[in-house]
């Protein structure tokens, strides 16, 4: 059993990890502990790590990125010292599974306004990550956990760009797990959305691989250098 801590501000997409539970190995387990706040406490780490939790993950894609490339650092160190876990986020985990998938150039498909893409985008760049082109869509939370296949897929085509090699999509609380197949092969490429990437985050803190076509191929890949 391996068991990866999430940590998740308010209730937008939580969904999506139950659905990535089933469509992964039968013995991963994705815990979520709502922290009510915008940043998580002792207390909220220590129920996770009681929990068996083997990795913790800040699961707020703006809630990490939004302190800057430094800030995000000192973020998970703080976690990872109040929990006695290895810890990451997902602005973290994009930058980890952009690398993972040897991309030299990203296109951003993000239903924030643009202030939040530019700060988005401004993280990537201090990663050392080149970001062709980036798509601010204005949207509200509470209209982006409504959204379908359909208006996911039409994000995805305005972000999109001929130079990027991966195309992210950035909203922690945008559903897309049910869509990812559907995603990479409208754009021929790999998608790597906030679910996507904070699950597999937590497993590679983990030391945990896991091969699963359904997911994108950032989970593919994993396979692949499995049975290499």
């Amino acid at each position: 059993m391996t068991t990866v801590g999430l940590l998740i501000p308010g209730h937008s997409a939580e969904e999506d990890y139950p659905r990535l539970e089933v469509l992964l190995d039968s013995d991963i387990r994705m815990p979520v502990v709502h922290t009510g706040t915008a940043e998580p406490s002792e207390e909220n780490i220590a129920e996770l790590r009681l929990g068996g939790a083997e990795s913790v993950l800040w699961a707020s894609t703006r809630g990490s990125f939004g302190r800057g490339w430094e800030g995000a650092h000192q973020q998970i160190r703080e976690l990872a010292r109040a929990g006695g876990l290895p810890a990451s986020s997902t602005s973290l985990g994009f930058v980890n599974a952009v690398r993972k998938l040897g991309a030299a150039r990203v296109a951003v498909a993000a239903t924030y306004p643009q202030d939040d893409t530019d700060r988005f985008t401004e993280f990537l760049r201090a990663a050392g990550v080149e970001v062709a082109a980036a798509h601010a869509g204005g949207a509200t939370a509470a209209e982006v956990a409504g959204w379908g296949e359909a208006e996911v897929l039409a994000l995805a085509r305005a972000g999109d760009d001929p130079r990027a090699e991966v195309v992210l999509l950035p909203d922690t609380a945008l559903h897309t797990v049910a869509h990812l197949p559907e995603l990479e092969e409208t754009l021929g490429k790999p998608v790597l959305t906030a679910t996507q990437v904070t699950v597999w985050e937590g497993l590679r803190l983990a030391d945990r691989r896991t091969w699963a076509l359904k997911v994108g191929r950032l989970f593919a890949q994993d396979g692949r250098e499995s049975d290499a």
